[in-house]
């Protein structure tokens, strides 16, 4: 009982400090509103529950274990994450309502994928989850079962952190929108992935 309370502690400190994926919320929803803030979060932990599944069956066991699978990885998570920083400099043009509306839709259809690409194509995410639930698997027991179900609770508690945390964020956005804050906001957190992206792509 005690192993499992401090997984929780543990999992719900790492699920609130700041990092990649609040970057990627916090813009996502000052940019485009709260239901694209959620549909983000759902995108980000489902690539939680996907390095899950690939931890407990192995998968990224071979990834680690292989130099160049884990390069190619890095490098295309990191020239994601760069690419996102960038366009956010990148101003948007003005529309016509129809078009805003249908451009509206296909944002609101790529907020998921943007959040599950940006997680899933993250080694070092592969190498948390590999590296931090078997600290906690119990001597004896399924271990396969045991991983799979503390990422399912690790996934449960980063969706409940971050569903809370875009819904008090949407309070702040017809502030957070004016177009001098906005200018701001996008730059910082452009600067803020371009840095995520140097730095994945850098480390060893």
């Amino acid at each position: 009982m005690n192993e499992f309370v401090t997984f929780l502690l543990l999992s719900l400190f790492v699920v609130m400090s700041p990092g990649i994926d609040t970057a990627l919320i916090t813009k996502r929803t000052i940019s485009d509103g709260r239901k694209d803030g959620y549909q983000m979060a759902l995108g980000i932990t489902t690539g939680s529950l996907v390095h899950t599944f690939a931890a407990a069956f192995g998968l990224s066991a071979i990834l680690m274990k292989s130099a160049v699978a884990f390069e190619i990885v890095k490098y295309v998570g990191a020239i994601y994450l760069i690419y996102l920083g960038v366009s956010s400099f990148i101003s948007r043009k003005k529309k016509t309502v129809n078009d805003e509306d249908e451009t509206h839709f296909d944002i609101k259809k790529s907020a998921f994928k943007q959040g599950l690409l940006s997680n899933v194509l993250n080694p070092k995410v592969a190498m948390f989850f590999l590296t931090f639930l078997p600290q906690f698997v119990k001597a004896g027991e399924n271990a396969t079962e045991q991983l799979i179900m503390m990422g399912v609770i690790y996934t449960l508690l980063s969706i409940s952190w971050f569903f809370i945390y875009v819904f008090f964020i949407n309070f702040l956005r017809e502030w957070l929108m004016s177009p001098k804050v906005q200018r701001v906001m996008d730059k910082a957190t452009g600067l803020v992935l371009i840095g995520f992206g140097l730095k994945l792509a850098m480390d060893k």
